[in-house]
């Protein structure tokens, strides 16, 4: 299995920690955010990786090009990434889409034993990975299931319809591979394909079919690095 790195933005709600370097080259835990990732992906066997880049990219690619190890990471850069948002991405790299793949945001710090566990689960077409707390806030992604179904996933579910939050790791296998290919070529077609979250495909995809299925990892250390005081709490998290 392989993995995609959604890792072109500049993060600018985390200014001006960004000003000269992007979001997925902040310093954690003596590497950074996209070494870190990397690192934890490859020790859980993962040896090919797809990172897709935008702002600043030869930063990027002088990061991955200083890597060793059985880890291979290839850039792909997205020259579009100040007027798209992450569905465009996806829809670029879809040729790299060409077997079971996992789907991870470039913002999101996950601990070896949830990659594991997620890996681990039994198999379905497409996988969200979720967690659960008492409140959800506006930033959060929020998604309602039925059973380990999914039915919906969005910022602006209200909190009746709110059973958890996605952390921004999928995995894809089998069928869910051309389920989701289909819908990205098929979202990019609209007016509003360009402007849209990759997570809109797959709310699309829970209303019309039954291949989204979840993994619940509470009590696995993850974070979502969005601001600067996302960053700063790092270290409360683990990392």
């Amino acid at each position: 299995m392989k993995a995609i790195l959604l890792s072109a933005g500049r993060g600018s709600r985390l200014l001006p920690l960004t000003e000269s370097i992007p979001k997925c080259l902040l310093p954690v835990q003596g590497t950074t955010l996209l070494g870190h990732q990397l690192d934890t992906l490859e020790a859980a066997g993962i040896r090919e990786v797809t990172v897709v880049t935008g702002y600043m990219p030869s930063l990027v690619e002088a990061e991955l090009a200083r890597r060793t190890g059985p880890l291979k990471a290839t850039p792909f850069f997205n020259p579009f990434f100040q007027v798209s948002d992450n569905l465009a991405s996806c829809w670029m790299v879809r040729e790299q889409m060409d077997g079971d793949f996992m789907l991870i945001n470039g913002d999101t710090l996950f601990e070896l034993n949830l990659l594991t566990a997620v890996i681990d689960h039994r198999a379905s077409p497409i996988q969200v990975t979720i967690d659960q707390k008492d409140t959800y806030d506006s930033d959060d992604m929020k998604v309602t299931l039925d059973g380990t179904k999914l039915r919906a996933i969005g910022k602006t579910l209200p909190p009746d319809v709110t059973h958890a939050e996605s952390i921004g790791m999928l995995r894809f296998m089998g069928e869910g591979v051309g389920l989701f290919r289909g819908k990205l070529e098929q979202m990019m077609r609209t007016q509003d394909g360009v402007a849209s979250w990759f997570l809109k495909a797959i709310d699309a995809l829970a209303n019309t079919t039954e291949a989204v299925e979840t993994v619940l990892i509470k009590g696995h250390r993850w974070a979502e690095v969005d601001t600067v005081g996302d960053f700063h709490a790092l270290k409360e998290h683990g990392f």
